[in-house]
């Protein structure tokens, strides 16, 4: 009886050990971020902003040995509409790195008048990540 007691309690410490790792890997790690100027902005990558602007799209760029992530928020009617970038993660999962940007979206407010031209709101931030990943995600927050 001790035997099988025995057994089953080394069962369960190896499948609690293999649960743990797998979990504690997989944590997303926070990447520093910082926001990047208009006037400031890459050529490189004010080349590409119109191929993307009518999307709502998160983009990871490589210039110059440096990581920008770009998210746009699409064409807009109005003005009033913007985009601001909470926090970037960092993930792993199935051997691929995943970049998770979790952004802020702010719409007009019901009723307040605003100036009717179309606009293609965007943000562009410095990331200190060090390769690009193989896959981006873009998570949207909207302003209340």
């Amino acid at each position: 009886m001790k035997k099988y007691i025995g057994i089953i309690a080394i069962v369960v410490l190896v499948v609690a050990l293999i649960y743990f790792f797998r979990f504690a890997k997989s944590k997303p790690k926070t990447v520093s971020f910082s926001p990047v100027e208009e006037n400031e902005i890459p050529a490189q990558i004010t080349e590409i902003l119109p191929n993307y602007r009518m999307k709502e799209k998160a983009l990871v760029c490589k210039v110059n040995d440096e990581i920008y992530v770009v998210v746009t928020r699409g064409e807009k009617s109005s003005a009033g509409y913007g985009v601001e970038i909470k926090k970037i993660l960092l993930e792993t999962a199935d051997n691929e790195q995943i970049v998770r940007v979790v952004a802020q979206f702010t719409d007009p407010k019901p009723g307040e008048v605003q100036a009717q031209v179309l606009t293609y709101p965007y943000v562009v931030v410095k990331t200190d990540l060090k390769e690009l990943p193989q896959k981006v995600i873009l998570d949207k927050e909207y302003k209340k």
